[in-house]
């Protein structure tokens, strides 16, 4: 028995996408934060220290693009570098308290306008959903190139 032909993964998770950046940007400009210097205010709340390479390696950006959002993010006092003491050819990179409490009023509005979109879900869905996702997303994470 065939199952019944459904959409490919990307034809559907697209328009999510595209609904999701539509409500996250007014969210991240009323904060006055970009989606790059979001990405790396998340990145930095996994380890408390980064080497700028670490820190765009675990982002999923090139390095040498991610200097622009770290000199505003600095700029703004939403993280410091500092030479690392073991290699001053190294900045390390860290969150500040401003730039932690920022990262978090940002996740947390954008979270509110997640909870809406997944209101649309009954609730044993949404958590399934949710579930399934955290676990595609850290699998995804795994896979070569």
């Amino acid at each position: 028995m065939s199952e019944v032909p459904r959409p490919d993964l990307a034809a559907m998770i697209a328009p999510f996408m595209r609904t999701l950046l539509a409500v996250e940007l007014p969210v991240l400009e009323r904060h006055g934060v970009s989606m790059w210097g979001y990405a790396v205010l998340l990145g930095l709340g996994k380890e408390p220290v980064y080497t700028q390479a670490a820190l765009a390696k675990s982002i999923n950006a090139d390095k040498t693009r991610i200097i622009g959002v770290l000199d505003e993010l600095q700029q703004s006092g939403l993280i410091v570098r500092e030479p690392d003491p073991a290699d001053r050819r190294v900045n390390l990179v860290s969150i500040t308290p401003v730039g932690r409490s920022l990262r978090d009023r940002v996740q947390a509005d954008i979270q509110e306008q997640e909870n809406r979109l997944l209101e649309q879900l009954p609730v044993a869905d949404r958590r399934a959903f949710l579930r399934s996702l955290q676990t595609l997303s850290v699998t995804a994470g795994e896979q070569p190139g």
